[in-house]
């Protein structure tokens, strides 16, 4: 019986967690949010209505759950307090049913700042950040200067003495990167302790409620942000985010104990997005790039960018597979491929310099420029598949794609998502025993 599940992506992010977090939501107590921040973006589409969230666990749109945004999240109080808003006016209640823990680092002004003109400064060496301050909050909270959600509640006047030594050191750090942005400590002090009022009731310990609900046998998802490679250190480094984004980051980010998690449920699309710099050996440019962008609404939930587009990646699956301890797979999307007169999968990649070919994407350093994919042509479909909620209703060519995939990865499919809707989805395998 599987009461506890861990529900990631398996590339870049943006490959449809939201959709599936919210699909197994109506079988659980709790979703926690366990790492990550608002650069996050889940978009959830029920009854045609869509919903974005970057903060809140996507699960909080049943009305009977409870959504936790456990110690491994760095937390913007102001975009918080949106996200609870945007909720509120179409009538998502959140009363006792948001709690946060006391050990979230806050992502304040001078992280946002010092992360735009950084990134303005890189120029084309930059990372593609999101620009929300992620990368500098996570950065104090490593070198143990963060401030944290509890400071602001429980020992205010440590809380401002912390507060001007940052906003000093800020001052300092970005006066190289741009002497004309300058961070006023009485505003952002003045701003800050107005938050304590607001969020007090939505702070506990979260750590605990988790350890007791695990006891009583109830149920919970924990969600995921971004994607497997995008993880701070097994990720396509330095084109990464700055938080662990993997399976075993779920205990880490909500302290909650690792023999209890049951089942660990890998999302990717069937073909393969991202967003901002870095390698991407599968990319195409040509004009299935652009059916499959417009197609699959291609553009960051977060920022708007339009996502780069590619085959899908067998040897970077592997590899999350891997890493993650997966239990089973969920394929998204596959009614953005209809249409298609053929469909690539990269199962190889191939050395340039001696023709070496690698199944797993290695640890560590990889030559990108040394690299190239090789393919698996498989014929397409013309019907319609989105939907479809029954494998066996699928065109047979979609079927044996599925098929080929699965039987490469020897892994199961458990879920396959046919469209944008809550109900599009194909279910194989129960997660939940009822």
């Amino acid at each position: 019986m599987n009461n506890n599940i861990v529900i990631l992506g398996m590339q870049w992010g943006d490959e449809g967690k939201g959709k599936i977090v919210d699909l197994l939501t109506s079988h659980v107590n709790y979703v926690v949010r366990y790492q990550g921040g608002h650069n996050a973006g889940h978009t959830l589409v029920v009854n045609g209505k869509k919903t974005i969230l970057h903060l809140i666990p996507s699960g909080i749109l049943h009305p009977d759950i409870i959504g936790i945004i456990g110690n491994g999240v760095v937390v913007s109080i102001p975009n918080l307090i949106k996200e609870i808003s945007i909720l509120k006016n179409i009538n998502v209640s959140l009363e006792n049913r948001l709690i946060i823990s006391s050990a979230c680092s806050l992502v304040l002004d001078y992280h946002i700042k010092l992360d735009l003109v950084r990134e303005k400064f890189l120029g084309s060496n930059s990372i593609g950040t999101t620009g929300r301050g992620i990368g500098p909050a996570y950065e104090d909270k490593i070198s143990r200067r963060s401030l944290r959600i509890g400071d602001l509640l429980y020992d205010q006047e440590l809380f401002i003495f912390n507060l001007k030594n940052n906003v000093d050191y800020y001052n300092h750090l970005i006066s190289f990167y741009d002497k004309s942005i300058y961070i006023d400590f009485d505003l952002i002090k003045i701003e800050m302790i107005s938050y304590k009022d607001y969020i007090i009731d939505l702070v506990k310990d979260t750590t605990q409620i988790l350890y007791e609900s695990n006891n009583k046998k109830q149920k919970i998802i924990f969600e995921g942000a971004q994607g497997t490679f995008l993880d701070i250190d097994h990720g396509t480094y330095p084109y990464v985010t700055s938080s662990n984004t993997t399976s075993a980051s779920a205990c880490i980010g909500s302290g909650f104990g690792i023999k209890n998690i049951d089942y660990i449920l890998g999302v990717s699309k069937l073909y393969s997005t991202r967003v901002g710099n870095g390698p991407f050996v599968t990319e195409i440019f040509d004009e299935i790039s652009d059916i499959l962008c417009s197609k699959g609404n291609e553009f960051g939930s977060t920022t708007g960018r339009k996502r780069r587009i590619g085959w899908l990646d067998l040897v970077m699956l592997r590899k999350a597979i891997i890493i993650n301890s997966l239990s089973g797979l969920c394929f998204t999307k596959l009614d953005v491929l209809d249409g298609l007169k053929y469909i690539k999968i990269c199962i190889f990649y191939e050395k340039i310099s001696d023709g070496t070919r690698l199944s797993v994407i290695p640890t560590g350093y990889i030559n990108y420029n040394n690299i190239r994919p090789i393919y698996k042509i498989l014929p397409g479909w013309n019907e319609d598949t989105s939907g479809i909620k029954l494998f066996s209703s699928l065109p047979s060519n979609a079927k044996s794609y599925l098929n080929y995939i699965k039987k490469l990865l020897n892994i199961s499919i458990d879920i396959i998502s046919t469209g944008p809707d809550r109900d599009h989805v194909i279910i194989l395998n129960e997660l939940f025993s009822s």
